[in-house]
């Protein structure tokens, strides 16, 4: 960051990009005087809390001043007036500051937090940013998925950092530099693969600029084990699912019936009676089984009273969660606030209920329990893998167990699928990213497995906190 006035930190989750912004940016402030005033836009939780907490955590920082953006009008334009180095927005604002300011746009610097959150370039923050864009001198995108449904995924962020330099100007030429059509009709293409070589073409073009660090190389965290608790459909509710699926039609009584218009509109209603309930054209609740009411019953009888973590999709989902778990003498929650957050990390709730969307950004909950369990799917790659690593982060001190609760033959299994191949082509973004230590004494690579002079490599490596841990893995000796 202090080099690159852009650059896209693709750092894993837990691996404190928070705490490393705000170093850096201070340093670039008050030691090299190269930066005037910041703007974080993030996820509204985040800005809610992440970073004024991070600035209190940290000796260095106590005098950096931090101040949220958040609220009415008239509270973000008394907040924008306040003096300080950094103004923390949510993103749903940032079309709102963009018009407010206009040519006077006086923050110099720009960090988006989640940048994935800007992956498409045909929204309204994408472009409000386009627009003072010549403005901004330093642009930092953070996020630890940067590519959740694919390597498209990529191009509005980079073209946010370097003006279309390395991908492009335009998305429709990235897209056709790199990409050819996947599954298409006659009249329209539904999806994208790249060309053969295309995705090396395109880490090589991003390399100079954007790094991945991973949470594995750098930190010791216990393991994450993923439990899959097969539901199986039998009798009226294997007969309801068959029906819709075949015929994008269920009649379940005579005045109430479900239909699905297209294909997309189908695959959601088929989630939603995965879970056991499905909305109609009225948005009224219609009930079709309790299978999987069951088997998440029987995962919290074998938990035995341990904490846990319930993801649900819908909220017919969590207005049935909260009736099953009437009775069972457990304290239980929905993540809403702050102080959720808070009693759940000092023991005091027994399950949170969250929606993955709420908690999947800047939420610390490792302190509370080590057990998640997802009662409903959802599509996101960036959602599942972000809402899982809110209990497997640093500071996490058992090994934390992922139950997923998914209909055997339905829609949860594609959904799995789904997720499987999107992690895939991350993994290799991230890996061809990989942060490594390129040069230690004498021009010679640690990575390349021969080392000149240990004593030497020692010296230069002792301002580093991973110093030990490079050693080890290197197979140098302690000496």
């Amino acid at each position: 960051m202090i080099t690159h006035p852009e650059a896209g930190l693709f750092l894993d989750m837990g691996m404190g990009k928070t705490s490393i912004v705000l170093t850096a940016l201070n340093d670039l402030k008050y030691n090299r005087f190269q930066v005037n005033k910041t703007l974080v836009i993030a996820p509204k939780k985040v800005a809610l809390t992440t970073w004024n907490d991070e600035t209190a955590k940290w000796a260095h920082l106590k005098n950096y001043r931090v101040v949220r953006v958040l609220g009415s009008v008239r509270k973000r334009v008394r907040a924008l007036n306040t003096p300080a180095d950094m103004y923390v927005i949510n993103r749903e604002n940032t079309q709102w500051l963009v018009d407010y300011y206009g040519n006077d746009w006086p923050f110099d610097t720009v960090v988006l937090d989640e940048s994935s959150s800007f992956k498409n370039h045909r929204a309204k923050r994408f472009k409000a940013l386009t627009w003072i864009r010549s403005h901004v001198r330093r642009l930092y995108c953070l996020t630890g998925t940067p590519a959740p449904n694919g390597l498209l995924d990529l191009w509005a962020q980079v073209f946010l950092m370097d003006g279309g330099k390395r991908l492009g100007k335009t998305f429709s030429s990235f897209r056709e530099r790199w990409f050819d059509a996947d599954q298409r009709n006659a009249q329209q293409i539904f999806s994208y693969k790249p060309k053969p070589g295309a995705e090396k073409e395109i880490y090589a073009a991003i390399s100079d600029i954007c790094i991945s660090m991973r949470a594995d190389d750098y930190l010791t965290l216990p393991d994450m084990q993923i439990i899959e608790h097969p539901v199986v459909l039998e009798g009226a509710a294997k007969a309801a699912y068959d029906t819709l699926e075949r015929d994008m039609l269920l009649q379940v009584d005579p005045e109430t019936e479900i239909t699905a218009q297209t294909r997309a509109v189908l695959g959601n209603k088929l989630l939603q009676l995965c879970n056991g309930a499905v909305y109609d054209e009225n948005r009224k609740v219609v009930k079709i089984h309790d299978e999987k009411l069951d088997a998440f019953s029987e995962v919290l009888d074998a938990l035995q009273g341990k904490p846990a973590i319930v993801f649900y999709s819908y909220k017919h989902d969590l207005d049935r969660l909260m009736e099953r778990l009437k009775g069972r003498g457990l304290r239980v929650r929905r993540l809403e606030t702050a102080q959720d957050e808070h009693d759940w990390n000092a023991g005091l709730i027994d399950i949170l209920l969250a929606h993955p969307a709420s908690c999947a950004y800047g939420l610390n909950l490792q302190d509370g329990g080590n057990q998640v369990i997802w009662f409903g799917l959802n599509w996101s790659l960036e959602l599942f893998q972000q809402a899982n690593k809110r209990l497997h982060r640093q500071g996490q001190k058992q090994k934390v167990f992922i139950h997923i609760l998914a209909v055997r033959g339905g829609a949860d299994e594609d959904v799995l699928a789904a997720l499987g191949d999107k992690d895939d082509a991350q993994e290799r973004l991230l890996n061809s990213l990989k942060a490594r230590i390129d040069r230690a004494h004498s021009g010679q690579a640690i990575d390349g497995g021969e080392v000149a002079n240990t004593e030497e490599i020692s010296k230069n490596l002792l301002t580093s906190g991973n110093c030990l841990r490079i050693i080890e893995k290197r197979g140098i000796s302690n000496e």
